[in-house]
């Protein structure tokens, strides 16, 4: 009984120890939900698929998805509420993406994030700067692409946090 006990709290430690660094991934703009919802599966599994089940590493997949979906479309859609081109969106995309790329490197830590909102900003300026010769228009559309990414950062840390919160909670509740 005792060893089962301490095998429990060990696996709900290092659970716990996952979810506290895919939240800490999250907020740098890495995969970090998607480590919570491994940690949840590896915890179910060892536990004989008994404290979450089917629905509940679903429901946590899915929120993992909707995370993602609303960090990369954020900064697209918001572009497009400026009157945006589709190129300008994609810009912006593309934009956030490759500067979160060149920056994490030079900059760790807060390289990608850094990176991700001047690269959202430049692809998104550009990109409408070369449908419409209009510089305020271009500035404009990248402003609101760069507001968009950073409500869509935060979108995707809340998922990710909603989502450790409900692996811990679930994992205490089964106990």
């Amino acid at each position: 009984m005792l060893h089962k006990e301490m095998l429990h709290w060990t696996l709900f430690t290092l659970m716990a120890v996952c979810t506290l660094a895919g939240v800490c991934l999250s907020a740098l703009q890495l995969p970090g939900n998607w480590l919570v919802l491994a940690a949840a599966i590896g915890y179910d599994a060892c536990n004989h698929w008994q404290p979450f089940g089917a629905k509940w590493l679903i429901a946590l997949g899915v929120v993992a998805l909707a995370g993602e979906a609303a960090e990369f479309l954020s900064s697209a859609v918001a572009a497009k509420r400026a009157g945006a081109t589709r190129r300008a969106g994609l810009g912006a995309l593309a934009g956030g993406l490759i500067g979160m790329l060149a920056l994490s490197v030079p900059v760790p830590v807060i390289g990608t994030i850094l990176g991700g909102m001047l690269g959202c900003f430049i692809g998104a300026t550009v990109a409408e700067m070369t449908a419409h010769d209009d510089v305020s228009r271009g500035v404009k559309v990248g402003l609101f692409a760069t507001i968009g990414r950073a409500f869509g950062m935060a979108a995707k840390l809340a998922a990710t946090m909603a989502m450790a919160g409900a692996a811990i909670s679930i994992a205490l509740l089964s106990k």
